[in-house]
């Protein structure tokens, strides 16, 4: 049986070559010829359909050229599909838009051409700046702003990145040698490792993740570059340092492969149930099942979409803060019984006091924290908008365990 565009022989379907490729087998005949072709030409509808969608998608997206890469895939898709139609024509809109990318592409990577120009001349002008307060200060935010300007042409990607990262450099540099001067080198590289860790606290409350991600894997490079400190000072900063990084990590893995999508109601619903069971598990005392019990609550909430409707919002303040509330308690429980051996053997009265005691002096240590936050952020010149976002989160944060303590010393004192 033949077609416009492939035929049938010995009960297996044929696919015409077509742009330079050998005829080939797509399948074979199952019920009937009609019906088999019939199948065979409605998959290729299919295709053109794919092919009528991404256009439509780079038309209607201002990011036109993350495109460019699902473009390539579906064309090449084209070759070594199992469908009976004129493939040309599709293959050739698939060119034609492959050129409009590129060049969109291009315009932007002049655009970026000129902006890290300028970020490298800010770079030059402030390298040998001796304030190494205002001028860490100043380099972070240069730092961010080169992070979140796009690529340039590659042959004069690896130029530029020398040029601004020397100029970078050179800064730090300067500023190491005047530490290692008044001999402070180790207490100012710890303070290098809290920065990063600060910076990693920040990047993982940003909004963005792709930008959250970028921001990871600088100052991980960064890191490695940090001079030497004693072990036990490093270890604890590195312990949550990489656990804020595995998670900026994850989340954005689960931006580029978000799974199936639920219904806002369907999201609702968990959330209240989730919310409502941590709730509860805030108001019993520690156990070992408890705990695991919570940890896998959290897994369950970390699998909803990032983007939920408003009405979840003031449900995911609470359930962060009955989480908190939870860990807290573990936490508290394994501080009492580090410090008393015996503390089991101690009637209800005193362990009650003797949390109270300690849960003060974390409270103390926290709400001072918070307010030299808060003093900080009032007196800050630098006011951008991402700025503004991180100092709103980390404030947020430090009020968060403030409350979350004040919360368990209320359910102790009621014991």
């Amino acid at each position: 049986m033949e077609h416009p565009y492939g035929y049938i022989k010995d009960g297996k379907v044929y696919l015409k070559g077509f742009l330079g490729h050998a005829d080939r087998v797509i399948g074979e005949v199952k019920e009937d010829e009609a019906s088999t072709i019939s199948y065979f030409e409605a998959r290729f509808e299919q295709l053109k359909e794919k092919v009528e969608k991404l256009k439509t998608d780079i038309q209607e997206n201002q990011n036109k050229g993350s495109f460019l890469m699902k473009l390539i895939h579906l064309r090449d898709s084209l070759y070594q599909s199992d469908a009976l139609g004129d493939f040309v024509p599709l293959i050739e809109e698939l060119n034609q838009q492959e050129t409009f990318l590129n060049e969109i592409i291009q315009v932007n990577r002049t655009k970026n051409l000129e902006v890290k120009k300028d970020l490298i001349q800010e770079a030059e002008a402030m390298k040998d700046n001796t304030d190494w307060k205002e001028g860490t200060e100043a380099f972070k935010d240069l730092k961010m702003r080169w992070i979140k300007t796009g690529p340039v042409e590659k042959e004069f990607q690896d130029q530029m990145e020398t040029q601004f990262n020397d100029a970078v450099q050179h800064f730090f540099e300067n500023r190491r040698h005047f530490f290692e001067g008044m001999a402070l080198q180790a207490e100012e590289n710890i303070k290098v490792y809290e920065a990063l860790v600060e910076q990693a606290r920040e990047a993982h409350d940003l909004p963005d993740a792709k930008m959250a991600f970028e921001i990871s894997k600088k100052i991980q490079k960064e890191w490695k570059a940090a001079g030497k400190v004693p072990a036990e000072k490093r270890q604890p900063l590195w312990d949550e340092f990489s656990k804020l990084n595995n998670r900026i990590f994850s989340r954005y893995k689960r931006t580029l492969n978000p799974g199936p999508q639920m219904h806002p109601r369907e999201v609702m619903k968990k959330v209240e149930t989730l919310t409502d069971e941590i709730k509860k598990l805030a108001g019993k005392p520690t156990t070992f099942d408890l705990i695991n019990r919570a940890k896998e609550i959290q897994q369950e909430w970390r699998k909803l979409p990032p983007r939920k409707p408003k009405d979840a919002n003031l449900l995911a303040r609470s359930f962060q803060f009955f989480s908190d509330i939870v860990f807290e308690k573990a936490f508290l429980e394994k501080l009492v019984h580090g410090k008393y051996p015996d503390f089991d053997q101690k009637s209800q009265e005193e362990q009650s006091q003797i949390k109270i005691a300690l849960l003060k002096d974390l409270l103390h240590r926290d709400q001072t924290e918070y307010d030299t936050a808060q003093s900080n952020s009032d007196n800050f010149r630098v006011q951008t908008g991402d700025f503004e976002i991180m100092m709103k989160k980390k404030l947020s944060g430090l009020k968060r365990k403030v409350d979350v303590k004040n919360y368990i010393l209320k359910q102790l004192s009621f014991k």
